[in-house]
């Protein structure tokens, strides 16, 4: 198993890009075969070989094709196929940065959806060989990292903030250290407003990308724990849940099973590829 993450060196790439990863999984590597996506509110561009399949459970309905393609901001937790051989190169952007961008904005951001990106303006006007890319990915993060901030530049620079994207990255800085109601006083604006600005500009509301952001930090806690570790009363009152009973039930309904079963399964994405880290 191969895999890394890092941020972009610009901080005018960054400004729209978290980070890059790759993921590749050799023909001997022994992992979960069926690890499930867990909901995100980030768009990712996956950069594949020209030739790979890929398929997703959306539950209901299943998405395939071969090569590199769109993974958007999703509710929904995603099953993958990660049976065969495999490797992908990802571009992870902030949550709402799409919607900056003219082949987006005119548009409302999908979600829950897979999509080939054949024709991304990444590929198709700035002449990119993504097996090329793939490969410096392999052999050299950092050059990868670096001609991933190169390639981007231009594409990047046609960005264009808006009152609703402004209003939404601000948001998005204190999301999760306040309360939703407070939010729309701390900002100087109506929470109608708020409201309205943020899911136009990320397709999602407030509450729905702080679930996420929550729940993507309880992952990360799980997983640095052994299920002997786990006390999942305190568990629900630290991601503040009112009781454990609270916590199942919005496990269930997120994720599509229990923590007594995710004790013993561990199938996650999280937890078939957590060593990469930045």
């Amino acid at each position: 198993m191969n895999h890394w993450l890092q941020p972009p060196q610009s901080s005018r790439i960054a400004k729209y890009v978290e980070c890059y990863w790759l993921i590749e999984k050799l023909h001997d590597s022994e992992c979960f075969q069926y690890p499930k996506l867990n909901p995100d509110p980030s768009a990712h561009l996956i950069i594949s070989p020209h030739s790979q399949a890929y398929l997703y459970d959306l539950n209901p309905g299943t998405v395939m094709g071969v090569g590199s393609h769109w993974l958007y901001p999703h509710q929904q937790t995603f099953e993958l196929d990660h049976s065969k051989a495999f490797v992908h190169l990802g571009i992870k952007f902030q949550v709402g940065a799409l919607y900056c961008l003219p082949e987006f904005s005119e548009n409302p951001l999908a979600l829950d959806k897979v999509e080939l990106a054949k024709d991304s303006m990444l590929f198709k006007q700035l002449g990119v060989d993504e097996n090329a890319l793939i490969e410096l990915a392999q052999t050299n993060p950092q050059q990868c990292v670096d001609q991933l901030d190169t390639v981007l530049g231009p594409w990047l620079e046609q960005c264009v903030e808006d009152q609703h994207s402004k209003i939404t990255r601000k948001a998005l800085q204190h999301l999760d250290q306040s309360t939703i109601s407070g939010l729309g006083e701390m900002l100087y604006c109506s929470q109608r407003t708020l409201e309205r600005s943020f899911q136009r500009t990320t397709g999602l509301t407030l509450k729905q990308c702080q679930s996420m952001n929550r729940l993507e930090a309880m992952l990360a806690y799980l997983y640095q724990r052994d299920s002997t570790e786990l006390d999942w009363v305190e568990v629900a009152f630290m991601f503040g849940f009112s009781d454990q009973p609270h916590l199942i039930r919005y496990l269930k309904k997120t994720l599509g099973f229990t923590p007594k079963t995710y004790e013993k399964q561990r199938g996650l994405t999280i937890d078939a590829y957590g060593g990469v880290s930045s």
